[in-house]
């Protein structure tokens, strides 16, 4: 599997590419700037490609904004963001684009590296990898009229699981529920946002991502 890889500190870049590169990933391109991750997407059209927010030159949301860009180029190009920041504005953007394989990781609460190449697989091959972090910003900016204020709290852990890409049996284990209550409960956050019901884990994810872009 092929990545390209940008991140500007150069220890954390080469400590990230020596870690793929153990669990299988190819490196096709390690860079450490914004131009140099444009080049890098448009030549390798990498299987997938992890991407620092900030980047150079502008040490401002440079990496994210040259990944939205390159998926507007290529519709469902495996973007994983790792950062130390969530970048609300252009986080939505990216994650509610429809076409999935999408994550959103901080890289203070990346524990280890069987996780974090898991994460990369999970959206190379069209899933999601969201920290609970990340999902709960999202949430918190909808308004007290939206949609989402009519989940209950039970319905928005849930949710917020979906979002990270969990399976109905590890939502289950995690709040300690049966599989029929989880269905349950997915049910109830489908018809309360409006979205349809679908056994394909990955179009759920996607649609209620898709959903808290208009929240």
């Amino acid at each position: 599997m092929r990545v390209v890889l940008a991140e500007d500190l150069h220890l954390l870049r080469d400590g990230l590419a020596l870690l793929l590169e153990s669990h299988g990933f190819t490196i096709t391109a390690a860079v450490a700037d914004g131009p140099s991750l444009r080049d890098a997407l448009t030549r390798h059209r990498p299987d997938v490609a992890v991407v620092d927010v900030r980047l150079p030159p502008t040490f401002t949301d440079e990496g994210l904004q040259i990944a939205l860009e390159a998926r507007r180029a290529t519709p469902g190009l495996p973007i994983l963001v790792l950062s130390a920041h969530v970048e609300q504005l252009y986080a939505r953007e990216l994650l509610t684009d429809g076409a999935g394989a999408v994550g959103y990781l901080l890289k203070d609460r990346v524990l280890n590296g069987d996780q974090f190449a898991d994460a990369v697989r999970r959206v190379a091959a069209g899933g999601t990898a969201m920290d609970p972090q990340v999902i709960a910003k999202l949430l918190n900016a909808g308004g007290a009229n939206t949609p989402l204020s009519r989940l209950t709290p039970r319905e928005r852990e849930v949710l917020e699981l979906m979002a990270q890409g969990r399976s109905n049996a590890a939502i289950a284990q995690r709040l300690f529920l049966s599989d029929s209550a989880i269905s349950k409960h997915i049910a109830a956050v489908f018809a309360k946002l409006g979205l349809p019901i679908s056994d394909d884990d990955n179009r759920r994810v996607m649609a209620v991502l898709a959903f808290l872009n208009a929240s």
